[in-house]
């Protein structure tokens, strides 16, 4: 099969198939090693694994070294146990998080990140609880995205940290929450994403586009929109949605790795 052309693909069989080919190729434990879901995968308890999951992927964005190496620390600074931390360590002691720095992420944003996760789990149920609530509004990852949003910054913070959660009502792709939301939820047997998360389908799941999944995909045939917007992300994952209906976004290994990896 004629792969490297430069005609845009029709959704084909054979495509499909290729695509398949790249889930296997990808979607294995050894993925875990460059990636950072490598950090949750540190983690035995469910919070823990949520917590770091979530920390780790809001810092997922620049060089894949430098983003493990930061949300290491992170968790590192609260004393490899995130659920703990959070709830018995008084905020007295959250000086530490002050020097912290990734990119535009600062010590301020880390700490209201971490007054915004200690809310959640004292007062809302947990992560889990929040992305579900807003999912059953109507059955949407958009909703689940934008009931966390409004419940992660109800606490009183400062304007600038609000840019390091995608707000999708304006159009945002929501890269790192639908990568989030792929490792919680999504059933996967070949050890990679936890499957932790029950009560939200993996067919519900939507593609963690970025430059990568979207150059790929529109050499492929799969997406037309030139910007990697929130359409752009409903327009693959429909697609998508036509080779496998359960599992849809197994399809992010294939697109990544054939971009990251491959050079495709």
């Amino acid at each position: 099969m004629a792969l490297l052309n430069s005609e845009p693909m029709n959704l084909t069989e054979d495509l499909k198939s290729f695509l398949d080919q790249k889930v296997i190729s990808f979607n294995h434990s050894s993925f875990i090693e460059t990636d950072p879901i490598q950090v949750p995968a540190l983690f035995t308890t469910k919070e823990n694994i949520e917590i770091a999951g979530f920390l780790a992927a809001t810092l997922a964005w620049g060089q894949r070294p430098t983003i493990i190496r930061n949300a290491l620390k992170l968790v590192t600074l609260m004393n490899n146990n995130p659920i703990e931390f959070l709830l018995h360590t008084p905020e007295e002691e959250w000086d530490v998080f002050l020097n912290f720095k990734h990119r535009t992420f600062n010590g301020t944003d880390c700490i209201y990140f971490l007054k915004a996760l200690r809310n959640i789990y004292q007062n809302h149920g947990g992560l889990e609880q929040v992305f579900t609530q807003g999912f059953r509004k109507d059955e949407s990852i958009f909703s689940a995205l934008v009931h966390f949003r409004k419940i992660f910054f109800e606490l009183e913070h400062q304007h600038r940290t609000e840019k390091h959660v995608s707000n999708v009502e304006k159009g945002a792709a929501g890269k790192r929450l639908n990568m989030y939301l792929r490792w919680m939820i999504r059933t996967d047997f070949s050890g990679v994403d936890f499957g932790l998360w029950k009560q939200i389908p993996s067919s519900a799941l939507l593609l963690p586009l970025d430059v990568h999944t979207g150059n790929v995909a529109r050499k492929l045939g799969l997406l037309t929109r030139t910007q990697n917007d929130w359409s752009a992300v409903e327009e693959i994952t429909a697609k998508l949605r036509e080779f496998d209906p359960e599992d849809p976004i197994k399809y992010d290994f294939a697109l990544f790795g054939l971009g990251v990896f491959e050079k495709f």
